[in-house]
């Protein structure tokens, strides 16, 4: 039972890690290649399909995680639960109101507070893929 579920919390991560890094070295550098208004306008849809995405993925592997860690999977479970598990807090608590205000249908697109939003949005996403890669490593070389 231990392995299927070290199987699923891997699975979760590696996929929301996946995901991250793919916005972070591919797609958010392309949007802030445009102009203002068109990579807001990109955002939005994109981040609102995102959350959809990488919240449960999450929440699926932080929790995997620390199942693994509590069915005898070792320490190192406990620590990639305990490092992918915050993403979500931290977009809630820390990345929101980025968020809300490139969300905000009164923004000027046009802005030069449209792009300092989004490079403050990218370096936040960062984070997340950091936390979830270093996640994913651990659960890889924990022998999942």
């Amino acid at each position: 039972m231990t392995l299927s579920v070290q199987s699923l919390a891997m699975s979760a991560t590696a996929i929301f890690a996946g995901a991250a890094i793919y916005v972070s070295f591919v797609e958010h550098p392309a949007r802030l290649s445009c102009y203002p208004t068109m990579a807001l306008a990109q955002w939005r849809p994109s981040y609102r399909r995102g959350t959809l995405m990488q919240a449960p993925l999450a929440i699926i592997g932080a929790f995997l995680g620390l199942v693994s860690w509590w069915s005898g999977g070792g320490l190192a479970w406990l620590i990639a639960g305990l490092l992918i598990g915050p993403v979500v807090p931290f977009t809630v608590i820390v990345a929101f109101p980025t968020n809300r205000r490139l969300e905000d249908a009164t923004l000027d697109g046009a802005s030069d507070t449209v792009r300092q939003l989004l490079i403050t949005w990218g370096r936040l996403h960062a984070v997340r893929t950091a936390l979830s890669s270093v996640a994913l490593l651990i659960m890889i070389f924990a022998g999942g």
